[in-house]
């Protein structure tokens, strides 16, 4: 059974999911000192190390979907824990280079791993992670994160 309304929008549905998995992941990292959105940041970190990069502040702002003055915030905050490190990027005096201390990918690790059995549980109802209908969800959940939204406002509803 649904706890959906009935008639829900699927802007509604999208908005419950999004507050569900924030709130299950922040009570998942909770113990290891993190937010959800803290726990975004240091993945993020982590997955872009794997590539090779080390990111700017406003790189893992786009990345993240987070505000650039969100993550800077963020960014000192888990600097001060010792979980980040935050250098001047030597090309560009304005920029702030992150990295993952060791002490941040020690957690960072043993984050995933909590958040990747969230991951688990929310995805079985549609066969797993690795089934064909998780594999069609997100791909349609990528459609509609590369959809722009322009906010329309009350005079252009009038003008139409």
């Amino acid at each position: 059974m649904s706890t959906a309304p009935e008639g829900a929008t699927a802007g509604f549905l999208v908005w419950r999911l999004s507050m569900k998995w924030r709130v299950a992941v922040d009570r998942a990292v909770a113990p290891l000192g993190l937010t959800h959105a803290q726990y975004a940041l240091m993945a993020s970190l982590h997955g872009m190390r794997r590539s090779g990069l080390q990111p700017s502040q406003r790189q893992l702002a786009d990345t993240t979907g987070l505000e650039p003055l969100y993550v800077s915030k963020l960014a000192r905050a888990l600097e001060a824990a010792g979980l980040v490190a935050r250098t001047r990027d030597p090309n560009d005096p304005r920029a702030m280079r992150l990295s993952l201390t060791e002490q941040g990918c020690d957690v960072t690790g043993r984050a995933v791993r909590v958040v990747q059995g969230l991951l688990d549980q929310l995805l079985e109802p549609l066969g797993g992670q690795d089934s064909p209908r998780t594999r069609q969800f997100t791909r349609e959940l990528a459609t509609l994160l590369d959809a722009p939204l322009h906010p329309h406002t009350e005079s252009e509803k009038e003008q139409s």
